[in-house]
C-alpha cells in the first residue's frame, strides 16, 4: 500500500501513519515542514521506500535501522542533517540513497556499509573529501557529489567496479586518482564547472574507449 502525504503543510506526522491496518510499502512525508521523525517509524516493517525529503530535519531517529525491508528509495534530501544513525547501516538491501542538499561536512561513514546501494546521490553538501571505505560499495553504479568541496578522489573509487556514472561537477577537484581510467564500465565522468583541475593525461584514452567525459 502506499501512502503519499507530500505537501501537506503538516508540521509533524500523524498518529493515523502509524495506526493504518494495511502494511505500508510506500511512504511519502516529503515537503511537510516537518523537524523531527517518531521512533514509531520503525513499526513499519514493510517499507519499501522512503521519502522524507524537504522537511527541517536535523537528525534521523535510530528506529530507521528497524525497517530492515526498505529496499527501493531512501530520500533525506533538502533538510538540515549533518549526521546519520549507524544503525541506518542495517538497511543492506537499500538501492538509492539521497542525501544531498544537507549539511554533511563528509561522508557518513554508515553510508558505507549500505552494501546493496547501486545509486548514491550527495550532492550540494559541504563535504572535503570521501572516506577509503567507499570501496565498500561495490554494486554502486552511480556517485553523484555534484557541488561539494573536494579536491581530490581516494584511491579507493578503483573498487568500484560496477561504477557507470559519476558527477563532480562543481568542485575544486585538484587531481584525480588514475585508478578511475580502469574502471571497467564508467561510461559517463561529469566535469563540469571544475576549474581547478589540470586534466591528466589518461582522459583521452577514456574517451577513446567510449566513455562521456564533460568538461
Amino acid at each position: 500500500m502506499i501512502l503519499s502525504l507530500w505537501k501537506q503543510q503538516l508540521g509533524r506526522v500523524p498518529d493515523t501513519v502509524w495506526d493504518r491496518a494495511e502494511p505500508l510499502h510506500m511512504l511519502i512525508l516529503a515537503d511537510n515542514d516537518l523537524e523531527e521523525i517518531p521512533d514509531r517509524i520503525g513499526q513499519l516493517k514493510h517499507l519499501r521506500t522512503l521519502d522524507l525529503g524537504h522537511n527541517r530535519l536535523t537528525d534521523i531517529p535510530d528506529a530507521i535501522g528497524e525497517l530492515a525491508d526498505l529496499s527501493d528509495f531512501l530520500y533525506l534530501h533538502d533538510n538540515r542533517l549533518a549526521s546519520l544513525p549507524a544503525s541506518l547501516g542495517r538497511l543492506t538491501k537499500l538501492r538509492y540513497l539521497n542525501i544531498s542538499d544537507n549539511r554533511f561536512a563528509h561522508l557518513p561513514d554508515v553510508v558505507t556499509h549500505l552494501s546493496g546501494l547501486i545509486e548514491l546521490r550527495a550532492s550540494d553538501n559541504q563535504m572535503t573529501a570521501l572516506p577509503d571505505s567507499i570501496g565498500r560499495l561495490t554494486k554502486l553504479r552511480e556517485l553523484h557529489v555534484r557541488n561539494n568541496r573536494l579536491t581530490s578522489l581516494p584511491d579507493a573509487v578503483g573498487e568500484l567496479h560496477n561504477l557507470r556514472h559519476i558527477d563532480l561537477r562543481g568542485n575544486p577537484l585538484e587531481r584525480l586518482p588514475d585508478v578511475l581510467s580502469a574502471l571497467p564500465r564508467l561510461d559517463k565522468l561529469d566535469l563540469r564547472w571544475v576549474t581547478t583541475l589540470q586534466m591528466p593525461a589518461w582522459i583521452e584514452a577514456l574517451e577513446a574507449r567510449g566513455c562521456l567525459v564533460y568538461r
